[in-house]
């Protein structure tokens, strides 16, 4: 049998199935009207029929009060959506340096080990300094002449002119200068570690030459580890320094850590419409190094919406819908869901905050159907919506 055939005999079959429902079966009128499926055929359920299933048997709530349908109702409550962004940043060390010489040179000692730890100020190398020990001395022989010359014209008083004076204290003042110079390019042949922290491989040894642009090691402090991660735009506005964050390294994925984003950006970049973010981690155990990769999450508190039980939810041809029960009459109103979560669901349409809401009994609602409420079940405590990942 070719295609064409056999979806000719399905529709067939399909339609008269459904004409021997409608014709035959009266009590299927209310399921299909309620799965929207008479609408389209401009077939309307006589209301006799609504009654009659309306009635009490199978176990479902029974009418009384001259008909008025039975069902279970909950006041909607209010939630919050909970949104949590999930992405990939990578780790920096708090603060770190390169270190290199200051001057150009042999290295005559090399102070400190690979890994090892430095306080800010350490001599982590020195260079061949002995051209500048002597000149260090020579200024120091100079400045002690100078200091003798200027102390005897001073002996004399009125016996030297004032320009005699003059020339004798610039003197000492020269030679004080000369000695600082040449104590000062003593200093420099001295490589010192500019902040405390852990000490980089050292790829030097005694007897190099180095220049400015040699890189003798780095030195990280890794107390706090600085993660740099990216979040869409639309999230500009919901997260603040401060927020807490969740991140996990991609090496040790059953370690979650906490930390707290230190800094945003202030620009939302123009190419990947994302916003840069900083996060510190603690490192006290240094188990973190510069360098490794995190997943981070952050999760952060949305708008507010009302929140119906799940079972209150149902569908149409048009959408999700739910029976809202106003002055002994059912209404039905629209909904969008916005989020689900396990014993509830956050909508948003035409439901305020303790609307009573109808959970069970809904195959027997129709528009401004008398309504009585068996029972009024307890509201359930507003619960947190489980969290959509956004990132």
């Amino acid at each position: 049998m070719s295609l064409l055939k056999q979806i000719v005999v399905t529709a067939f079959f399909l339609a008269a199935s459904f004409w021997g429902l409608v014709t035959y079966v009266p009590a299927s009128l209310p399921v299909l009207d309620r799965y929207g499926l008479l609408e389209p055929f401009g077939i309307v359920v006589p209301e006799a029929t609504a009654a009659e299933q309306s009635g009490g048997g199978g176990g479902r709530p029974s009418g009384r009060s001259g008909g008025a349908v039975q069902v279970i109702a909950v006041a909607a409550t209010t939630a919050n959506v909970f949104d949590e962004i999930v992405t990939i940043g990578d780790g920096r060390a708090l603060r770190n340096t390169t270190v290199v010489p200051e001057v150009s040179g042999r290295l005559s000692a090399i102070n400190v080990r690979s890994g090892g730890y430095v306080e800010a100020g350490d001599v982590v190398a020195t260079l061949e300094d002995q051209i500048q020990q002597i000149e260090v001395e020579r200024a120091q022989f100079l400045l002690s002449d100078a200091r003798a010359a200027a102390e005897r014209v001073n002996a004399l008083e009125t016996a030297v002119t004032a320009i005699q004076r003059n020339n004798a204290a610039l003197a000492l003042q020269t030679a004080e200068l000369d000695l600082k110079e040449a104590e000062f390019e003593l200093e420099r042949r001295k490589i010192v570690a500019p902040i405390s922290g852990w000490v980089g491989i050292i790829n030097h040894n005694v007897g190099d030459q180095v220049s400015t642009a040699t890189e003798i090691t780095q030195i990280d402090d890794r107390s706090e580890i600085i993660v740099d991660f990216r979040v869409p735009e639309r999230f500009v506005g919901q997260i603040e320094e401060g927020d807490t964050i969740r991140a996990t390294p991609l090496a040790r994925p059953q370690e979650e850590l906490v930390g707290k984003i230190v800094a945003l950006d202030s620009r939302v970049d123009a190419d990947s419409r994302t916003l840069r973010l900083q996060a510190s981690l603690a490192n006290a155990n240094d188990t973190l190094r510069a360098g490794m990769a995190f997943r981070i999450i952050v999760d952060f508190a949305g708008e507010a919406f009302p929140s119906v039980d799940p079972l209150a939810i149902q569908w149409g041809s048009d959408g999700p819908f739910v029976w809202v029960v106003a002055d002994g009459k059912a209404t039905k109103k629209a909904v969008r869901i916005m989020q689900r979560n396990s014993d509830s669901v956050l909508v948003s349409g035409d439901v305020s905050v303790d609307d009573m809401v109808v959970t069970e009994g809904v195959q027997n609602l129709r528009p401004g159907s008398e309504v009585e409420i068996r029972v009024q079940a307890a509201t359930n405590p507003t619960q947190a919506a489980l969290a959509v990942s956004r990132g």
